[in-house]
């Protein structure tokens, strides 16, 4: 995260380190990006950058947990989304205000799909940090009887993860498609999986 010499920034100056690293993080997985990119971007010099950052990872998980907080933002602002809901039924609530979310950000989306094709032991981390929520969830209907109690919850946090991520590379920006296929992946899962 950001040492304290970045929270002395004003806001303009933090937006626009903020939005070269999503420019570079965005056009260039992050085995590949560049610092220089990001510093001749946000037109800082490469001193400041490192009195800012300690390094690559420590920019990019400052840029990741922007987003997030933004994507949490949006999701938490879903009516539709009911802790007493299944799992299921809460992450397919959770998938479409993504979706829409990511259709008026395409640049957060592109960073996704990078990150899916990235095989850097950071960004892996990173990916298996991002399932412990879905795991919970899972954890919670077993404890609720929903779902049976052997079933490992890391495969079928894996199973709903390669749904979404899979289908949204198959069909992209066809809403209709891409809920479809996921509602009939979920109801797979969701059948194999149940308690009763």
């Amino acid at each position: 995260m950001p040492k304290d010499t970045f929270h002395n920034l004003s806001d303009d100056k933090k937006r626009k380190i903020f939005d070269a690293a999503v420019q570079e993080f965005s056009t260039r997985r992050f085995s590949e990006a560049s610092i220089n990119q990001i510093v001749k971007a946000a037109e800082i010099p490469r001193g400041s950058f490192y009195q800012y950052f300690s390094g690559k990872e420590d920019i990019f998980c400052y840029m990741f947990e922007e987003i997030l907080k933004e994507k949490r933002d949006v999701i938490c602002q879903v009516e539709t989304i009911d802790s007493d809901d299944d799992v299921f039924e809460n992450c397919m609530q959770a998938t479409r205000a993504s979706f829409e979310w990511g259709r008026l950000n395409p640049k957060y989306s592109q960073i996704g799909i990078l990150m899916e094709i990235d095989n850097s032991e950071f960004i892996t981390k990173l990916r298996a940090a991002s399932f412990e929520g879905l795991r919970k969830m899972i954890e919670r209907d077993k404890e609720r009887g929903r779902i049976k109690p052997e079933i490992d919850s890391d495969l079928v946090a894996d199973m709903i993860y390669a749904l979404i991520w899979k289908q949204y590379s198959l069909v992209g920006l066809d809403g209709d498609m891409f809920f479809k296929k996921v509602s009939d992946g979920f109801a797979i899962i969701k059948k194999g999986t149940a308690a009763v």
